[in-house]
């Protein structure tokens, strides 16, 4: 893959990664209640899950999505579910009166390593982004294949990753200017409100 290509690709991908998505809102949400380290475990799943997804659509493998609508709909569908699961654990957590949160430690423990990959496993749509920009950026003629395909693989996993840390960054700045219990109750019920967005996001583009 030339500089040049290579330079394009970081171009078509910056838009992506940094305008306001789902996956963005997500891990705004959880750096915001939990703490830019608590995303960690988050943002490893996510982009392990999303190097391996990639890495199988640029070698043709694992297409079923494309193939088959329905189960593109069951899988953004079960996507949805789950994002509304972790939402109602920012409900309870706004419920919880008492200093700092009890329940934060259990909280963590759910939106960890798995968490993280199953909102990428479930999310129809990034197939598609990633099928669109092989697209444009993979040239099967060049014979270049099994070099190139790891390579964009890469770029695209890193480039996100970057994005989301910016992004998980900013929802734990967030936090930080208020520091009071009720304020933080309020931060939980917004961003509540956040996964609530996405888990809709998600569900509406299984129609577009």
């Amino acid at each position: 893959m030339s500089v040049g290509s290579l330079v394009a690709l970081l171009v078509f991908l910056f838009p992506l990664a940094y305008s306001p998505g789902p996956g963005n809102a997500f891990f705004a949400a959880i750096g915001a209640s939990h703490g830019l380290r608590a995303t960690l475990p988050a943002l490893a799943g996510y982009h392990l899950a999303t190097l391996v997804v990639t890495t199988f659509v640029g070698f043709g493998i694992g297409v079923t999505v494309f193939e088959h609508p329905g189960f593109a709909k069951a899988l953004g569908a079960a996507g949805s579910m789950y994002i509304l699961w972790l939402a109602f654990g920012f409900l309870r957590a706004a419920r919880t009166t008492a200093g700092p949160r009890v329940e934060s430690g259990s909280k963590r423990q759910n939106i960890g390593f798995w968490s993280g990959a199953i909102v990428l496993l479930m999310n129809p749509k990034a197939y598609y982004i990633i099928a669109v920009m092989f697209t444009q950026f993979l040239r099967p003629s060049t014979g270049e294949t099994m070099v190139s395909v790891p390579v964009i693989a890469l770029v695209f996993t890193l480039n996100n990753l970057v994005a989301f840390l910016v992004w998980a960054s900013g929802g734990r700045a967030l936090t930080a200017i208020f520091q009071s219990e009720s304020a933080r109750r309020r931060i939980d019920h917004m961003f509540a409100a956040t996964l609530v967005g996405v888990a809709m996001w998600m569900a509406f583009a299984l129609f577009t």
